[in-house]
C-alpha cells in the first residue's frame, strides 16, 4: 500500500477562517435587507447579524463534504479534509471540497462515497429551510425604501422550497400581503441548488459517481444528455452559463466516460439502487431552471 501523503491543514483552516469573514459578511447584508422590511429606518446591522446565514451555510456545506470525508475514512481511501472556498459576491461562498487522492476501486465505494455527501447536506438543509421560514414574515405588501447599494436578487424557487413555504405560510400569504425569508432561508435555499448542481450526472461530481455505480457503460450517453440541457439551461437563464462553461471543460478535459472500477460488470446491489432512486429525488425538489436572476434597486 502507497503511503498517505500528507495535507497542508494550515491551508484548510486559512481559507475556512476567509470563508467565515466572506459569509459573515454578506451574511449582514442579507440581514440588513430582511430587516429594512419590518422595520424601515432601523440602526444599522452589525456584522454578528451576519452568523445567521454564515453560521448555516457553512453547516450544510460542511455537512455535505464530511460525508464524503467520513465514507472515504469508513472504506480506507485516502482523502483530504475539507477546503472551504470564499467568494466577494452575494453567496459569500463558492462552496467546499474534498480531494480524493487515490483511484476507488468498487462501485459500492464509489456510489457510497459519492451518495454520502449530498444525503448528509440535503439532511442539513431541510431543517435549516424550515426554521428560517419559521423566522421570516409576512407583512403588508409596501413599497421599501432600498439603499442604492444593494442588489435585488429573483431567486428561483426548487420544489422543496415552494413545498415549505406553502406548508409555513399559506394561510397567511393572501393578497395584499408578502413574505420576506430570513437570511437562513437564503442559506438553506443555496443549499438545495448546491445539492442539485453537485447531483448532475456529469463526470466526476457526484451524480457522475452515482450514475456510473447505477447504470455502468450506460452512464454515457446520459453525461452527454445531460451537458447538452444545461447548454441548453444557459440560453434560458443566465445564471447557467458559468455552470455551462464547467461542464463543457470537464467533458474536453476528462471525456464522457467515467473511470471504469475493478467490477465495472457487476451490477450494483438493490439496496444501493433505492438510494440511487432517492439521489434522483433529491436532484428533482432542489433543482430550478433559473436559479437566480440579479436585478440593481430601483
Amino acid at each position: 500500500m502507497l503511503p498517505r501523503r500528507r495535507g497542508r491543514p494550515w491551508l484548510n483552516l486559512l481559507l475556512f477562517l476567509l470563508t467565515i469573514g466572506s459569509t459573515t459578511f454578506f451574511g449582514a447584508l442579507h440581514y440588513e435587507g430582511f430587516a429594512l422590511a419590518f422595520e424601515p429606518g432601523a440602526a444599522p446591522t452589525t456584522l454578528w447579524h451576519g452568523l445567521w446565514y454564515s453560521v448555516t451555510i457553512l453547516t450544510i456545506l460542511g455537512a455535505h463534504e464530511l460525508g464524503h470525508y467520513y465514507a472515504c475514512r469508513y472504506y480506507r481511501v485516502d482523502a483530504s479534509i475539507p477546503y472551504f472556498l470564499p467568494a466577494p459576491f452575494l453567496t459569500g461562498t463558492l462552496g467546499a471540497f474534498i480531494r480524493i487522492r487515490e483511484p476507488i476501486p468498487t462501485k459500492r465505494m464509489l456510489f457510497d462515497i459519492g451518495v454520502a455527501g449530498p444525503i448528509a447536506g440535503f439532511a442539513v438543509a431541510v431543517p435549516a429551510l424550515f426554521i428560517g421560514l419559521s423566522l421570516s414574515l409576512v407583512l403588508p405588501t409596501r413599497t421599501i425604501p432600498i439603499p442604492d447599494e444593494f442588489i435585488q436578487l429573483d431567486l428561483g424557487q426548487p420544489l422543496l422550497y415552494q413545498f415549505a413555504i406553502w406548508l409555513s405560510w399559506s394561510s397567511e400569504l393572501v393578497e395584499g400581503y408578502q413574505l420576506y425569508e430570513h437570511p437562513m432561508v437564503f442559506a438553506a435555499w443555496f443549499g438545495l441548488i448546491a445539492t442539485a448542481l453537485n447531483l448532475f450526472p456529469i463526470g466526476q461530481l457526484d451524480g457522475g459517481h452515482i450514475s456510473y455505480a447505477a447504470l455502468g457503460s450506460r452512464s454515457t450517453l446520459l453525461t452527454l444528455s445531460t451537458a447538452v440541457i444545461v447548454v441548453g439551461l444557459a440560453f434560458y437563464s443566465t445564471s447557467w452559463i458559468l455552470w455551462a462553461a464547467l461542464m463543457t471543460l470537464m467533458l474536453v478535459t476528462f471525456g464522457p466516460r467515467h473511470p471504469r472500477t475493478l467490477d465495472h460488470h457487476i451490477p450494483l446491489d438493490r439496496s444501493r439502487l433505492w438510494v440511487a432512486l432517492f439521489a434522483l429525488f433529491m436532484f428533482v425538489v432542489c433543482f430550478t431552471p433559473a436559479p437566480i436572476e440579479i436585478t440593481a434597486a430601483p
